[in-house]
């Protein structure tokens, strides 16, 4: 049964829970802590620029001119551009305030479970759902149609997730790189599942957030590489043993 809109707002206040319980439970590393004063900037870009984002496809859709204050504030928004949005605009604020640490390894954790617990939101509401289908877990979302719950299965994506960051953050494995990890293979998925979701086709036979999603992950492979080649020069220049993590300064 639809909870409807109730649902959907329940579900995104236990998502913000969610990520502020999986924050306190998995810290960032030590060398990741920054001053208040950058944590306040960062944490800024990061909801100035998902939140713009978020709205970005809807604007689009609308018809309307995009400096329209009421396009910008109509009901709609989604989590693909809003993590790319936000994810961008963290970066850049780093470079502009010469923050060199990485902190994405203390986010990854957090957000997983936040997402996790916020695709039953759109599931409830009900949004986001797929095409129709003949499988036994089909879901009639009230149109008496079995449709492909793909809120469901971007749920259990993230909570898969949640788990193997979690694995990794204890064995230390992929230090830095964590979060990068995370959101390819999320892109991964993304362009995978859009082939069963209600989507209308925007570049060929592909969706807009197909191709949003392919764009985000070229940058984050070239963001990998060149973050591996500085991390591997640290650990030379600090004299360590191939393989070894050398934390980078705050």
């Amino acid at each position: 049964m639809s909870l409807g809109r109730p649902g959907y707002l329940a579900f995104m206040l236990l998502a913000v829970a969610a990520f502020v319980l999986a924050r306190r439970l998995f810290p960032p590393p030590r060398p990741a802590r920054l001053p208040a004063p950058e944590r306040l900037a960062l944490a800024l870009a990061a909801f100035v620029g998902g939140t713009l984002a978020a709205k970005l496809p809807f604007v689009r859709d609308a018809g309307a001119d995009w400096w329209e204050l009421a396009a910008w504030v109509a009901d709609g928004k989604t989590i693909t551009t809003g993590l790319v949005g936000a994810y961008l605009a963290v970066e850049l604020v780093k470079v502009v305030l010469g923050v060199r640490a990485k902190t994405g390894d203390g986010l990854a954790v957090p957000l997983a479970v936040a997402l996790a617990v916020g695709r039953l939101g759109c599931f409830v509401n009900p949004c986001c759902f797929g095409e129709p289908t003949g499988l036994p877990w089909g879901v009639d979302f009230g149109d008496g149609v079995r449709r492909h719950p793909t809120q469901l299965y971007e749920s259990l994506f993230h909570a898969i997730w949640a788990v193997i960051l979690v694995r990794l953050n204890q064995r230390d494995t992929l230090r830095y790189q964590r979060l990068k990890l995370y959101l390819l293979a999320y892109c991964g998925f993304r362009f995978a599942v859009e082939f069963i979701r209600v989507e209308p086709k925007w570049l060929g036979p592909l969706t807009y957030y197909q191709v949003i999603v392919a764009g985000f992950a070229a940058f984050l492979v070239v963001q990998w590489v060149i973050d591996a080649r500085r991390l591997r020069r640290e650990t030379v220049d600090a004299g360590g043993p191939p393989g070894h993590h050398v934390p980078t300064p705050p």
